[in-house]
């Protein structure tokens, strides 16, 4: 039996191809080691950033592919289909990352009731998030439609969740409005939302493409909606703090010398326009650094002590889920070709906002 993975070219990402390997038999699996069906995953903008920093945050070492390509790990759900951990039995459900394929072998360690991790040697020497597994069989929470939002939103919710604490904790050095690029990006109405329903007296400003205004305002967590051709017409001489999702390099330096000393944040976050520039002048203002979330996570997991984080994100993610029903449409895709087309079409940019693809490989 073949296992099938969808695998693209580290140095040009509008190359693919499938790849087929043999599937092991469950009857030698090493010990302790799950073999897994992939039954489906979300796939949005930041499975993008994932591959454009393959490199540099090590995602691509996480599941291996073939020399000079790299399997874009997603985050969904998996059906044990053979188990060689005494604790593990077949037909257990994991929610967690996963890489696009049909079929993952994990070597299990650290088994509780709730859940799991890989212990595989490749897959250490990153945030230990991206190896941990939730055993959700029969949680509700992780069923039907909110099993979708959990994996299409939920990892990019704590993101925008650990930005908003770090941001506070950080009294929004000294500004009193956040700017957000690529508004209509999940991450940052996700944050938006958190700003604007808990952070009183900051000002919430979405910046975004003039094909995506309307999809902005009708979420009602944005003060104010500025298309990008007119982000020059805010005031310079107010304080504020810039979260860029886009990865924009023209828009950044904009912004950096409108602004000037008034800018008192530049947080890089993420690459939905894959139009970053490592060669970027020294800019007046904050100097734009990158917003690492594992670092955050080790903090308040210090400071909270053990589940402070889970209860307050838990609380937070509450908050944010009825919104998800108003402005979220679920499109489902199986098989590859349906794989490659919303790969493709994320890439480059065809995605409508209000749209969350979950897919499968598996026909």
């Amino acid at each position: 039996m073949k296992s099938t993975d969808f695998v693209v070219a580290r140095n040009d990402l509008q190359q693919w191809k499938f790849i087929e390997t043999e599937m092991p038999d469950a009857a030698v699996l090493p010990a302790d080691a799950l073999l897994i069906k992939v039954d489906r995953f979300a796939f949005t903008a930041n499975n993008i950033t994932y591959a454009v920093l393959g490199d540099q945050l090590k995602y691509w070492q996480l599941f291996p592919a073939p020399k000079d390509f790299g399997n874009i790990p997603v985050w969904g759900f998996g059906d044990v289909i053979a188990s060689r951990h005494p604790d593990i039995p077949e037909g257990d459900r994991l929610f967690g990352y996963f890489p696009m394929a049909t079929h993952l072998v994990i070597e299990a360690s650290d088994v509780s009731r709730r859940g799991l991790r890989d212990a595989a040697a490749h897959r250490q020497g990153v945030a230990p998030v991206y190896n941990a597994y939730a055993r959700v069989s029969g949680d509700p929470s992780f069923a039907g439609r909110q099993g979708d939002e959990q994996a299409l939103l939920r990892p990019l919710f704590m993101l925008s969740f650990l930005v908003d604490d770090s941001l506070a904790e950080n009294e929004f050095y000294g500004a009193r409005s956040v700017m957000l690029s690529s508004a209509s990006s999940k991450t940052a109405f996700g944050l938006a939302h958190l700003l604007h329903s808990q952070r009183d007296g900051i000002r919430v400003i979405g910046l975004t493409s003039a094909a995506n205004v309307d999809f902005v305002k009708s979420l009602g967590c944005y003060d104010e909606v500025v298309t990008y051709d007119r982000v020059t017409s805010q005031p310079s001489d107010t304080p504020v703090a810039f979260v860029d999702m886009a990865g924009n390099s023209e828009l950044r330096v904009t912004l950096h010398r409108h602004f000037g000393d008034q800018m008192k944040y530049s947080g890089q976050i993420g690459l939905t326009h894959r139009s970053f520039s490592p060669d970027e002048p020294i800019l007046p203002g904050a100097k734009p650094t990158w917003f690492f979330a594992p670092d955050q996570i080790r903090k308040r997991a210090r400071e909270w002590g053990p589940g402070g984080i889970d209860k307050r994100f838990s609380a937070a993610w509450s908050g944010f889920a009825p919104m998800l029903e108003r402005h979220l449409k679920v499109i489902e895709g199986r098989g590859p070709a349906a794989v490659k087309q919303t790969y493709l079409d994320t890439l480059a940019g065809r995605i409508p906002p209000d749209q969350g693809h979950m897919l499968s490989l598996l026909d």
